[in-house]
């Protein structure tokens, strides 16, 4: 895995094969922040990364400028491994939570401009996050909520749906409070 674009551009995360994650490839981390690229002021943004694993989504808006990152996981192994990579790469602006999503939801107080979610494909709940994450409240006024799922999840319907975008197994729904084309 390599961090895509800005001053990280080309760094390599190599996390340990004992980590339970399944990594959003590095193509459709390019292609996710293209999308963002359109929408999106990074240097003014405050971000979220629900069930963060290798950390490679929230270094990619670290790289990218923005003002601070959260990244929570509830696995101690992925959140020492973000922990030592943030140290290796000389990033300060990255905070990393130890805990579990669901339960952080509940009590969370803070607001983020974006708050991404990349939950294994098989958990349960999944279909829930979106309501989960608009009832919390996490969101800024123009927040956006982008859920990495498997294609077999369709949130079209859903009263906060923005836009769908599949790249080979990986799909990116969009949610939004504001929805302005």
């Amino acid at each position: 895995m390599r961090i895509i674009a800005g001053f990280l551009r080309g760094r390599r995360l190599n996390p340990p094969a004992s980590l339970p994650v399944r990594p959003t490839t590095d193509m459709a981390r390019e292609s996710l922040f293209n999308i963002l690229n359109n929408y999106v002021d990074f240097e003014e943004c405050t971000v979220m990364d629900l069930f963060a694993g290798t950390g490679a989504v929230s270094f990619e808006f670290v790289s990218r400028g923005v003002r601070e990152v959260t990244s929570i996981d509830i696995n101690a192994h992925c959140t020492d491994y973000i922990k030592s990579e943030a140290v290796r790469m000389d990033v300060r602006n990255l905070r990393v939570v130890r805990a579990d999503v669901f339960d952080l939801l509940k009590r969370a107080n803070r607001k983020f401009d974006i708050v991404f979610a990349d939950p294994p494909y098989a958990m349960e709940g999944l279909a829930t996050l979106p309501d989960l994450v608009f009832n919390a409240g996490v969101l800024t006024e123009d927040g956006i909520f982008i859920l990495e799922h498997p294609r077999e999840f369709q949130f079209e319907e859903h009263p906060h749906f923005w836009q769908h975008r599949a790249y080979g197994k990986v799909n990116f729904t969009f949610f939004a409070n504001k929805i302005d084309e």
